[in-house]
């Protein structure tokens, strides 16, 4: 088994060099780099889950740092994060209930035996002040005060009880792993299946004789599409060329060998054509904790034509895309620049690239934005593979996939 240092610093290096494409990429590749990690994590006897948490953190700080503008790669280290604190609490409510049930059992074969009580309140309010929430079970039982503890009932037998104890704690330990990996591993199912279960729900939203209208290029859009297509709907795309990379050439070429009418248009002629377009369907960077979406640019202009003409605005988007920030959170980088030669030929512009004399700057200036930001009241409704959601129900359906303690992912202060 290689190394898992070796596999997050060459992770690492595929993320700054961006050399990784695409969000449902990016979010799976994250998500088995940690499952290696945690399986590789040597934990020890105490508060497993919170060191297993504070090392999770000190990689997924490091990775998000990599390249802030992939906000996919934050949410798998959140959900994992999410996991894990889920995992330390069904383990310490089952161990919990299983103490208290024993407690039952020996107050019934012996009640004038006080020896043994059960957990005190006292005990349970110490651990739910421990520094982890929800508390794990060491720490339950560490706080114990000594008058509740269970005595030892003689000396011949400490070795055997202390044995006893060393293998309960190395179960603990095997469980927790054990229960986070396979979490985990269904987390990265869904991430593989979330283009077909976004596709199945295609024939609720897209009827006969209708045109919807796209932009760039986007294999949820590219699924959702063809699964209409194949459940015998007749309709026509309008595909935005998404100036100036032309995704749009490419998902026009694709839609048309698989059966669907396609028009390719400029990304000017938006406006002059949404009023023959029933519905625009979307895919996205990311979508944020207020509904608001990263998409591709030019996405927000096709919102606004959208809007002015009561065209619903549908975006598409797997969960592992939801992320718990707000755009203002100054962890969220929402745009990076691409590359200017993909607007001009330097060759042909090289005059105008020189520095001015005594300027020291150049005449002409590129600016090549990669993204757009769509407000939330430009959205009509979100579509993942939990179903379809309004925009104003996304900060409550964030409940479910993360913790408000690992919004911002920050190794603990060793000082």
């Amino acid at each position: 088994m290689p190394d898992v240092n070796s596999l997050v610093n060459e992770f690492l290096i595929k993320l700054k060099k961006r050399k990784i494409e695409g969000s449902k990429a990016t979010a799976k590749l994250t998500a088995e780099l940690l499952r290696s990690f945690i399986s590789q994590k040597r934990l020890p006897h105490t508060n497993q889950a919170g060191a297993l948490i504070d090392a999770v953190k000190a990689v997924g700080e490091e990775l998000i740092n990599a390249n802030p503008v992939e906000l996919a790669v934050g949410n798998i280290v959140r959900r994992v994060l999410h996991i894990i604190r889920e995992e330390d609490l069904s383990l310490t409510t089952a161990a919990v209930g299983g103490l208290s049930l024993s407690a039952e059992s020996d107050n019934e074969d012996d009640v004038d035996q006080g020896d043994h009580p059960a957990l005190s309140a006292a005990a349970v309010a110490a651990a739910a002040r421990s520094t982890l929430r929800p508390p794990s079970l060491q720490t339950l039982l560490e706080d114990m005060p000594h008058s509740t503890a269970v005595p030892q009932t003689s000396s011949s037998g400490g070795d055997s009880e202390g044995k006893s104890k060393s293998a309960d704690k190395n179960l603990m330990t095997r469980k927790l792993k054990h229960n986070v990996i396979e979490a985990v591993n269904e987390l990265i199912q869904d991430i593989s299946t979330c283009h077909e279960l976004i596709a199945e729900q295609a024939v609720e939203h897209i009827h006969q004789n209708e045109v919807i209208l796209t932009l760039g290029s986007s294999r949820t859009v590219t699924e959702f599409l063809c699964a209409a297509k194949e459940k015998k709907r007749s309709f026509r795309v309008f595909v935005a060329e998404g100036a100036p990379r032309y995704q749009g050439h490419a998902l026009a070429k694709e839609l048309a060998a698989r059966g669907l009418q396609t028009t390719v248009i400029t990304d000017s002629a938006v406006f002059a054509m949404i009023s023959r377009v029933n519905m625009v369907i979307v895919g996205a960077h990311a979508v944020m904790a207020n509904g608001g979406v990263i998409a591709p640019v030019g996405l927000n202009m096709v919102a606004l034509a959208a809007q002015r003409h009561a065209v619903p605005f549908v975006v598409l988007a797997g969960v592992h895309k939801l992320c718990p920030l707000y755009p203002h959170n100054p962890e969220v980088l929402l745009n990076e620049l691409k590359s200017p030669s993909e607007l001009l030929d330097f060759g042909e512009f090289s005059d105008c690239l020189d520095f001015g004399c005594g300027s020291g700057s150049p005449l002409l200036h590129v600016v090549n934005p990669a993204f757009d930001y769509v407000p939330p009241n430009l959205v009509s409704l979100f579509i993942t593979d939990t179903g379809g959601h309004n925009p104003s129900y996304m900060y409550r359906l964030l409940t479910d996939y993360y913790s408000p303690d690992d919004l911002v992912v920050r190794r603990r202060s060793t000082s």
